[in-house]
């Protein structure tokens, strides 16, 4: 959506550049090393000045590719046609890997057949906090599960030759001043949470690209963050692909080079390379950093040869169909009284305009523009006739608004029918890349609607379509809840088919859906204005509920069947070896899973670790293995998955290092983190000898006060107000600034916003981030904003200047002017 939004606020976007320097042979002049650190336009590099070797396009693509067509003056606002897959967090819901890996081959044919060598994708960042406006793009509150996924994600793209960019890295958790906030952060939840939902993926799935977030992780921007992008990612994960920013995230590229990066986006057609070139020759930019970035850059070009291989093309209907089968894979069947899957002779209302104007998909740069769209009431109609169904509209799609007359309507159709199907859910403002929710409620109209048929129709089914967790008021009073998250263009048609019981609904949470907003402790901390602290610590998601024994109202891993299952005979083989290397010992675990029903359907056998006795603290127990299971009617199968040492390994701040307690451990097998259903206790002897837990010792609480939080950060905290007069920087949001000269700014970038206004409606969710990133919006992101036009330099001196150095900061606005 940032992407997007500049690109409109910029009437400067350069189209895609094409030709190489015919030729040229390594080695590169510096010049020439330093032309490649920049992309070229806003999708492109430049061309290597190598034979044989062409600039190539990177673009989104995280549930579907998103390329602008190029034009004559720029790039188009639409978006070529596409396979609309579910978003991540339906893809994370189906628990299934090899489903995932499917959907990613079937991403990188699409790319390699538009030309796209890089697929900007997956997003890995953990769900903190539910409020987080771009959950449906990330896959999980646990790091093992995401992880996973995305290595899945990336195997699959990767395996057509396309590349993939694994984002966003790391710990970016938040919308809200997502451009400038200092995520505060703990090591242990470094470590356990915040780089484990990506370790895996790097070290298992090898990504062609890392990108680096927006944010700051404890004070320093993740796009020029040594400790993230080189001491991390390179030396302790052996990450050999390319590091790019995220699109205008780097302050000055110099910095950013000699900390890790690789590729700054969107590139400027040479504009900063001069400032670059100063940085070498001054001596604060080594020129090792650079010929490692220009050499990412090219054999990131050579690595996706394979991508510009003739155009395989794709069979748009085959994808189609892989779309709904993962539709319904990830659809999750939260409660059901025996109404579902609806009974043939019934007379079905059918209410909410979800039904027949699908809200498939989440909003900002991610948007797809789909090939084709299902809608739920016309494959119901297809199926059951229009004689036993009827429609009533309910709400105003756009803003989930409604009015007495629209209820009225619904309550008459619900009145004469034997069930009720209320399609609700969040509409495309609520859930929008750069803007955070509110609450975790539906609109008022929606859940008056649910509210309004439940009155008068005994059966209720409401049918959710959101990207993130909701509360529901209404809970106790319909027969069944299908959560079908954003499930792509073949959503509509993947749902009458669950409804109608021609498909199970196969998914499980990868996420705890709370009772109220106020029960997870990070939605009552600061989020900024400057800094946002974790002191939640490794407590999120389940981890904190379960420890913190919180009600909640679906657990982690929830999710009904249309059929039933029986667990027996649980076995735990030890087949750790004392001389063998550590990567080579293991727990197996099996478990016999038998289909007690009569129609087939899907199980998730997830395997939960508790320390039974820590000296540490640790959460209630974790995620460790997990494994999806397809049975016939009346099938049993034993399921066998592997539980390695790091399992049960916590962050040892006082080694730097993964550590094992000795003692006992517990392994629980369940069908999700509080429904148990067989366990074992297994006992593990340390790494270390004489134990000493250090300022990890058991807190008592899974909840960390400020001080408290304080000790365990190991250093004072950053203030977290708004910049003082005299004291902004390049990441002050300039609506913060008060000075004549961003008063002037602000003016200027909401002219823009203005011109703009006659295409977008109120509930459109680009109105929303535009009016947020005017909010926003630091100085460091004017590069971008003009093009390159306004320089590091010049941004640099425009801030001087609003911090009283007027007579200075004019020199060096004149100076960086004269460099252009």
């Amino acid at each position: 959506m940032t992407r997007r939004l500049f690109q409109l606020l910029d009437d400067t976007t350069e189209g895609p550049r094409s030709g190489r320097v015919p030729g040229h042979a390594v080695p590169m002049t510096m010049r020439e090393q330093v032309s490649l650190t920049a992309g070229a336009d806003f999708w492109h590099t430049h061309t290597p000045p190598v034979a044989g070797l062409p600039a190539i396009m990177l673009t989104d693509g995280p549930h579907g590719v998103r390329k602008q067509a190029a034009t004559a003056s720029g790039y188009s606002p639409q978006s070529v046609p596409a396979t609309c897959f579910p978003t991540a967090s339906a893809l994370a819901a189906t628990w299934d890997v090899e489903l995932v890996e499917e959907v990613g081959v079937a991403l990188g044919t699409e790319a390699r057949t538009e030309g796209v060598s890089v697929l900007l994708g997956p997003g890995a960042n953990i769900k903190r906090s539910a409020l987080c406006g771009r959950n449906f793009e990330y896959f999980s509150e646990d790091p093992f599960l995401s992880s996973r996924m995305a290595a899945a994600w990336i195997r699959g793209v990767q395996g057509t030759g396309v590349g993939a960019s694994l984002k966003h890295f790391a710990v970016n958790n938040q919308e809200f001043r997502r451009y400038s906030v200092d995520a505060v952060v703990d090591a242990r939840a470094l470590r356990e949470i915040y780089l484990a939902t990506f370790e895996h993926a790097v070290i298992d799935a090898r990504p062609a690209t890392v990108m680096a977030a927006y944010n700051r992780v404890n004070g320093t921007h993740c796009a020029e963050n040594h400790w993230l992008l080189t001491t991390i990612l390179r030396e302790q994960w052996g990450f050999d692909g390319l590091v790019v920013s995220d699109w205008g995230a780097v302050t000055r590229r110099s910095r950013c080079l000699a900390a890790g990066l690789d590729l700054e986006m969107p590139g400027y057609g040479g504009r900063g390379d001069d400032a670059v070139l100063a940085a070498l020759e001054a001596g604060e930019l080594p020129p090792a950093a650079v010929a490692r970035a220009a050499d990412a850059v090219t054999r990131l070009i050579e690595r996706t040869e394979p991508a510009r291989a003739a155009a395989p093309g794709y069979d748009a209907a085959a994808h189609h169909t892989l779309a709904r089968r993962a539709a319904e894979a990830g659809t999750v069947l939260l409660k059901n009284d025996g109404t579902l899957p609806l009974a043939t002779s019934s007379r079905i209302a059918v209410v909410g305009e979800f039904a027949k104007q699908p809200r498939y998909q989440g909003a900002g740069s991610s948007g797809i523009n789909p090939h084709r769209l299902d809608d739920a009431w016309t494959d119901l109609v297809e199926r059951l006739g229009t004689e036993r169904l009827t429609y009533a509209p309910g709400y105003r799609r756009g803003s989930g608004r409604t009015d007495p007359a629209l209820l009225d309507e619904a309550r008459a159709v619900a009145r004469d029918a034997d069930v009720t199907v209320v399609f609700a859910g969040l509409p495309d403002s609520y859930e929008t890349e750069g803007v955070d929710r509110a609450d975790l409620s539906l609109p008022a109209g929606h859940d008056a609607l649910i509210a309004a048929v439940a009155e008068v129709c005994p059966r209720v089914v409401v049918v959710l379509a959101n990207g993130a967790p909701v509360t529901m008021p209404w809970h106790d009073d319909v027969a069944a809840i299908v959560e079908s998250y954003l499930g792509g263009q073949a959503a509509g048609s993947a749902i009458s088919r669950i409804l109608t019981g021609d498909a199970e609904p196969g998914g499980r949470l990868a996420e705890t859906f709370p009772v109220h907003t106020s029960d997870n402790p990070v939605h009552v901390w600061p989020a900024g204005p400057s800094v946002v602290e974790y002191r939640e610590s490794i407590y999120v998601g389940y981890r904190y509920y379960d420890t913190a024994r919180i009600d909640v109202r679906y657990p982690f891993g929830h999710g009904l069947s249309y059929t039933t299952f029986a667990w027996s005979e649980l076995e735990i083989a030890d087949v750790f070896d004392s001389t063998a290397d550590d990567t080579e010992q293991r727990f197996d675990v099996s478990v016999r899973i038998t289909n007690t029903g009569d129609r087939p359907g899907s199980e998730v056998v997830q395997v939960y670790v508790r320390d039974v006795e820590s000296t540490v603290y640790r959460p209630e127990q974790e995620l460790a293995a997990f494994a999806k299971v397809f049975l016939a009617a009346g099938e049993s199968r034993r399921i066998t998955v592997h539980v390695g040492r790091r399992a049960f390994s916590f962050w040892d701040t006082t080694i730097d290092d993964w550590s094992i307690e000795s003692g006992d451990f517990e392994i629980r097998v369940g069908a999700s983190s509080r429904d148990i259903r067989e366990s074992a206790i297994v006992h593990l002897e340390s790494d270390r000898s004489g134990f000493d837990p250090g300022p990890d010792a058991y807190h008592g609480s899974p909840v960390f006060e400020r001080t408290a939080f304080a000790e365990m950060y190991g250093k004072p905290l950053p203030h977290n107000d708004v910049d003082a007069p005299g004291h902004y920087t390049v990441d002050t949001p300039i609506a913060d600034i008060r000075h004549p000269a961003a008063t002037l700014l602000t003016r200027v970038l909401r002219r823009k916003v203005a011109a703009m206004a006659p295409t977008l409606d109120e509930d459109d969710p680009l109105s929303l981030l535009a009016e947020r990133s005017l909010q926003e919006l630091p100085p460091r992101m004017m590069p971008m904003l003009t093009q390159g036009a306004v320089t590091a330099d010049a941004t640099a001196a425009f801030v001087d200047i609003c911090n009283g150095h007027g007579v200075r900061g004019v020199r060096a606005l004149v100076t960086a002017l004269r460099r252009r």
